[in-house]
């Protein structure tokens, strides 16, 4: 069974109430992001300082680029714990996906080092939000829309496209994708060994059999293929055996 976005990442029903079903963003969304951060009693921290603080005593942990993803152009590396395991579960996916990292271009900011464009309500400075690079690659970014919508409609996360600079504005449940893991683990879940891949251009069974550690003829038959013609987008399911 091939191990899917949405196995790996969805959380079912028991989470906030879906209000949002865009990437538009809207008053709904940013109402909703700050209900959550209040329901966990989370700290809009203000300075350079308070960050400092909340470092130190583990209510914030420090990412690094790895896991599929690179952070890029950040004063204040650091986020709520749940965030660091979300990232180090989708960076290997999209990195799989699309072939490139994933680039994280803000997590935590204080209100006090938020920019102009910034809203007054943003959940940065609670630590449970992050922003992502939108790709070049159409491809890439059909990928991640999708995703981002269909764990928007599960209650895990409200995302948002904001254009200046292109990237998509991500707010993390904490509580509720713990609450997800936790289940996918005792349900030995992760214990599933495919994946999907996304066609790139220049790719062949071969190369990507070789890049997963495979053989093209398990690669046709778990896509009941009957050739070796694939094409740029096409979502292939490749065994592994991780």
């Amino acid at each position: 069974m091939a191990v899917t976005v949405f196995g790996l990442l969805c959380i079912a029903a028991a989470a906030a109430p879906v209000e949002a079903q865009s990437l538009k963003g809207s008053k709904k969304s940013l109402d909703l992001q700050n209900r959550v951060a209040s329901q966990h009693d989370f700290t809009y921290i203000e300075t350079s300082e308070q960050v400092r603080w909340f470092v130190d005593n583990g209510y914030l942990v420090r990412l690094r680029s790895g896991h599929g993803y690179e952070l890029k152009s950040m004063s204040y590396p650091f986020a709520r714990p749940e965030v660091a395991l979300f990232m180090s579960r989708l960076g290997p996916q999209y990195r799989a996906a699309c072939g490139e990292p994933l680039v994280v271009t803000s997590l935590t900011r204080p209100t006090t080092r938020q920019p102009r464009n910034a809203s007054s309500r943003s959940v940065h400075p609670t630590g449970m939000a992050m922003d992502l690079r939108r790709s070049n690659n159409r491809s890439c970014r059909s990928w991640m829309e999708s995703v981002l919508l269909g764990l928007e409609r599960e209650g895990v996360l409200e995302a948002t496209y904001e254009r200046s600079p292109p990237h998509f504005h991500v707010a993390l449940f904490p509580s509720q994708y713990e609450a997800y893991v936790e289940r996918k683990l005792a349900s030995g879940t992760n214990e599933e060994t495919d994946l999907e891949y996304m066609v790139r251009r220049g790719d062949s069974l071969w190369s990507i059999a070789r890049r997963h550690g495979t053989d093209v003829s398990r690669l046709r038959a778990a896509n009941d293929l009957k050739g070796s013609q694939i094409y740029e987008g096409q979502l292939l399911t490749v065994p592994t055996d991780r």
